[in-house]
């Protein structure tokens, strides 16, 4: 994949964050938590956590943008727990989904 369809779905997804924080009154000390899901772990995120923000992206770029994504909020990067692209792949992990661990869904 090519670095602009990189710098492209981060700059999507930084959007939608930017968006979902602005509706739902996030202050300066809410913070997104990032996890790249399968489909079942998406599902079980999305049931507990409100407001959620969920897009498909393919396994290939998924590390990448992630890592994009941290960087331009100055989060730390993933480091040693963070897959591979084969364990991403072998995984199916298709999703990477942002989540406030503060405001569990009730």
């Amino acid at each position: 994949m090519s670095e602009q369809t990189i710098d492209i779905q981060t700059k999507l997804y930084l959007y939608d964050l930017a968006n979902l924080a602005k509706e739902h009154g996030f202050k300066a000390d809410d913070n997104w938590e990032f996890s790249m899901a399968n489909n079942a772990e998406r599902i079980s995120i999305q049931k507990n956590y409100f407001p959620t923000n969920v897009t498909k992206i393919l396994p290939e770029i998924l590390l990448q943008v992630l890592n994009s994504v941290r960087t331009a909020l100055k989060q730390s990067l993933a480091v040693n727990d963070a897959p591979d692209a084969r364990s991403i792949i072998a995984d199916e992990l298709n999703y990477l989904v942002a989540f406030n661990p503060k405001r569990p869904r009730t």
